[in-house]
């Protein structure tokens, strides 16, 4: 049955052999029974940690130091207790006093909170930081702890956020010293931090730092960094300073490329009133509040006077319409403002461009064949034959051989002329005497054409023409 709750689980009979009895325990679990292991990590050995966490050790590499830290603060900030440093074991931490005040720790790096950062509480429970694992605790009518076996691979802060009067912390840790025995006596080194750098900025939020140095202990002088362990150094600490936002002033962009490379042009830059809040962030103010007198914005640049130019008018229409042409153009020699023609020795010296292009309009269509009109008909009367010219040209109109002579028009046709024969009396009527065929005539019945009718005039008088 679970403790404090109405449901039950069935759990294995044992664990498996080798699992840790508890998570900070060297000691595991071997055929369902808890068995001791000594810190050298050998089952039943009688080894253990001194207060150095050393195996088997007399408890001489290290000190313990101890303090209460009960400075009078005003309300409603973080402010720092005690800087742990790294290689730290046996931290402990803990109010005087049950109060509304809540214990934190940060990374001595920047502001990186581990525990109850940005104005948020954690719950109590196990925290994994710097390597080991911190206990925090606040019981209800308790007085807040903070505890971790350590080492610890960095450095450390332990913070307090007031939220009332401070009542007192009292802080406890080991660690790691190198003694050198000469005349019988200890000397003792150890990694401390120097006071506060000068801020970074006078405004703005800024950054302090304080390093950590190897200081001797019975003179309290900075000595050389090898007489301290070199693994134990810990990080330096950085605080924000100067946090107010600095005043008003001109921020200046660079100056623009010039309008004209000569003859006189312009260049111009944004100027802003600006007021910086912090190195990430800064807000843009009117001008008005800017109390020097603003620089100006524009001026005048490139104010030699230019050379001589290549002008250019547009480019022709591509010559012939089709294949390969040319396009032309003028380009004259004028003065830099373009109202004054030169001769074109005044530009030498600069790329004159081009006054002839070619170009190419595309395939030319092939010759073709041109014929004229028919001419009259041979035969005055009758049938007869009519001619027309049919010449090869290309498409400009120049004689050409390169038509086809099986697509060539006819250039003669047969024609054929109405004959007109003007009726004759009686007496005029006749039939031609060199014309014998006559009766033939009649007897095939061509009277009824006007070329035998005429010829055989008597022979097809009688004749009713249909």
């Amino acid at each position: 049955m679970a403790d404090g709750h109405h449901f039950y689980t069935e759990r294995a009979p044992q664990v498996v052999d080798g699992t840790r009895c508890y998570p900070d325990s060297l000691n595991m679990c071997i055929k369902g029974e808890c068995r001791y292991v000594g810190c050298d990590r050998i089952l039943g050995s009688e080894a253990i940690e001194d207060k150095c966490r050393v195996c088997g050790g007399d408890g001489n590499s290290c000190d313990t130091i101890t303090g209460v830290f009960n400075k009078k603060l005003p309300k409603g900030a973080y402010e720092e207790v005690i800087s742990i440093p790294k290689g730290a074991v046996h931290i402990k931490v803990s109010e005087d006093a049950t109060s509304r005040n809540y214990l934190a720790l940060k990374s001595a790096v920047g502001d990186n909170y581990f525990i109850n950062g940005a104005w948020t509480i954690d719950w109590p429970r196990k925290f994994e930081v710097a390597g080991t694992v911190f206990y925090y605790e606040r019981p209800n009518d308790k007085p807040e702890t903070l505890k971790a076996v350590g080492p610890i691979t960095e450095a450390l802060v332990i913070m307090i956020l007031l939220q009332e009067e401070n009542l007192g912390i009292r802080y406890e840790y080991t660690i790691p010293v190198v003694r050198n025995n000469t005349n019988s006596s200890s000397t003792q080194f150890m990694w401390e931090y120097t006071s506060w750098t000068e801020c970074s900025t006078t405004c703005a939020k800024g950054v302090s730092r304080s390093r950590a140095v190897c200081v001797r202990q019975d003179d309290q002088t900075t000595v050389k960094n090898s007489y301290c362990p070199r693994h134990l150094k810990p990080n330096d600490k950085l605080k924000h300073c100067n946090e107010q936002p600095c005043a008003p002033q001109w921020v200046l962009a660079d100056w623009s490329e010039c309008s004209r490379s000569c003859g006189g042009g312009t260049r111009s830059r944004s100027v802003l009133c600006i007021r910086k809040i912090d190195q990430t962030e800064q807000e843009i103010l009117e001008d008005t509040e800017c109390t020097t007198h603003k620089p100006k914005g524009k001026e005048d640049c490139n104010s030699d006077k230019c050379p001589p130019i290549w002008v250019t008018d547009e480019w022709s229409e591509c010559t012939p319409k089709c294949g390969p042409g040319h396009r032309t153009r003028n380009v004259y020699c004028m003065s830099s403002d373009s109202r004054t023609y030169l001769e074109a020795s005044h530009c030498e010296g600069r790329p004159k461009p081009p006054a002839r292009l070619r170009c190419n309009l595309g395939r030319c269509p092939p010759p073709t064949w041109v014929t004229g009109d028919w001419g009259e008909c041979s035969a005055k009367c009758g049938h007869g034959q009519q001619v027309r010219s049919v010449v090869c040209r290309t498409y400009t109109g120049n004689p050409s051989n390169k038509c086809n002579r099986i697509n060539k028009p006819p250039d003669i046709q047969q024609c054929e002329t109405s004959c007109d024969v003007e009726e004759k009396p009686d007496e005029e009527c006749k039939d031609v005497n060199k014309v014998a065929y006559c009766p033939l005539v009649l007897k095939f019945k061509f009277c009824n054409r006007a070329y035998f009718r005429q010829m055989c005039c008597k022979t097809c008088s009688g004749v009713v023409h249909g």
